[in-house]
Formats: structure tokens, sequence, C-alpha cells
């Protein structure tokens, strides 16, 4: 498992694994059951505190992602891919609320933002 952490970016170290390791789990690369490093092995290898990838594993297993169970170590989650989606379809009905209030407080049409919406989604 390959985790690059940028230090060209704010996003704070945990929230780069934790993104990382569930965009594995959504692409496939990691599967229902398949072990995690442990929070040893993953700090050195990518060279950061275990204090950081404890935080990390600790988001991943709130959200569904990991199980953690003393003695065995963690491994990728049966009901993982259900909760990414609906995290990531509560995150975008934030933006979308946002857009249209916007929108609405500025005069722009409905058909404007539609089409807004679709030029976003369809670029590359």
């Amino acid at each position: 498992m390959e985790i690059i952490i940028s230090s060209n970016t704010e996003k704070p170290i945990y929230e780069q694994i934790t993104a990382q390791i569930k965009a594995m789990i959504m692409s496939g690369e990691l599967r229902t059951g398949d072990p995690i490093p442990s929070m040893r092995a993953l700090a050195r290898s990518i060279h950061v505190s275990v204090i950081t990838v404890q935080r990390a594993y600790e988001d991943l297993q709130r959200d569904g992602f990991i199980e953690t169970t003393v003695g065995r170590g963690s491994f990728v989650s049966a009901r993982n891919k259900d909760f990414y989606q609906e995290e990531q379809q509560r995150r975008a009905e934030e933006h979308l609320q946002e857009a249209a209030e916007i929108a609405r407080t500025s005069g722009i049409s409905l058909e404007k933002l539609v089409e807004l919406l679709r030029m976003f989604y369809e670029e590359p």
C-alpha cells in the first residue's frame, strides 16, 4: 500500500492518509477483509508520527472503512462503500445548497445553474 504525503497542501497529513486509503478501498485496490499496515509500520514507511497515523485510522474506523481487532490488526470493513457514498453525497449536497442560495440571491436562473453544474460535472 503506497501513501504519498504532500507538503504542498494545507490538508493535514492525517486527512491525506485517510483520503488515500478511502480512495484505495473505493477503487477496489483494497478489498473487504484485506489487512492494512499496522500504525507503526505505516508511520515508519511514510516518515510521520504514529499519532498522526492513529488519528487517520480512528477516522477510518469511525467512518466504517476499517475494523480493528486487538491482537489481529486492522482490516478493510465490509460496510465501507455505502458509508463513503453517503458521506460524499452529503458533502455534495452542502455545496449544492450553497450554490443554489448564491444563484437565487444573485438572480442566476435555475437553467443557468444546471448548465454550469453539467459543465463542471462533465469536464475531465
